[in-house]
């Protein structure tokens, strides 16, 4: 164990060591010399801590909050996103990830589906809003946190996985065997005339492709409804590529026109 550690100590105060070599080498004399300075002295103070610290210490934790913790001193909207957060953020910014295709949330001592979304595996396997999934590849759910359920919910498409389920109001329980799919959520779900003349397009989030979808959307309403005026809803958008927000503003709004700026 305590071999273990040691290698695992060195291999990471090495790793650090041929970076922060790497970065004193491609700075010219004179230039940013502060920079590669703290550099010499973090990668010192990183490799005394994990030799004379009296408890055992967990080098990647501390180079994570290390990075979590210089970060904060900055703005709210640079973030550090480590790799075993990559595909929420890949389902947060293009909308895909490989899965069985359904919303799930809290909902007391076990989750449930929230809302599985149409042909994909969950919808496909009969699954229905409020299932309570009791157990996933035979491990109860009621031990995990939702974040953990949504990571054993995901993997690599074609591979396959067992939940038990419970149907609301009913103690019937049911087991299902699902196949992951790359799952593609549109960024927008709905469009529809919701009065005469009057249009309705659904955005659930900025991912690639929304200003495309919305263009698609706002012609056919164009064309099949004549529409004259337009409710766009944006309720619920948790946000997503910021180039794209412009994309979709250039529906709307003139040419020329100050959408948004940067600095």
């Amino acid at each position: 164990m305590k071999a273990k550690k040691k290698f695992r100590k060195a291999s990471l105060i090495a790793m650090v060591a041929i970076i922060s070599v790497a970065l004193l080498w491609g700075f010219k004399e004179g230039d940013d010399f502060k920079i590669a300075k703290s550099l010499d002295i973090y990668y010192s103070l990183f490799r005394d801590v994990n030799i004379y610290y009296v408890d055992e210490t967990n080098p990647e934790d501390m180079v994570e909050n290390s990075i979590k913790a210089m970060l904060d001193k900055l703005d709210p909207y640079t973030v550090y996103i480590p790799e075993k957060d990559k595909d929420e953020f890949t389902f947060m910014t293009t909308g895909q990830y490989g899965g069985i295709g359904a919303l799930i949330r809290n909902n007391g001592k076990f989750p449930i589906v929230a809302q599985p979304y149409r042909d994909f595996p969950a919808d496909k396997a009969g699954l229905k809003a409020g299932d309570r999934i009791l157990e996933i590849d035979g491990n109860p759910t009621d031990k995990f946190e939702l974040n953990e359920v949504s990571d054993r919910l995901k993997g690599i498409p074609q591979t396959k996985v067992k939940l038990l389920i419970e149907r609301p109001f009913s103690e019937e329980r049911i087991e299902k065997e699902l196949v992951r799919e790359e799952i593609k959520i549109k960024s927008v779900p709905y469009y529809g005339e919701i009065d005469d003349g009057v249009g309705y397009i659904r955005v659930s989030k900025f991912t690639p492709d929304v200003s495309k979808e919305v263009k698609t959307a706002l012609r056919e309403l164009k064309t099949e409804h004549q529409i004259t005026s337009l409710v766009l809803d944006l309720r619920g958008n948790p946000g997503g590529l910021l180039i794209e927000a412009p994309k979709l503003c250039n529906l709307f709004v003139n040419k020329g026109e100050e959408i948004v700026s940067t600095r």
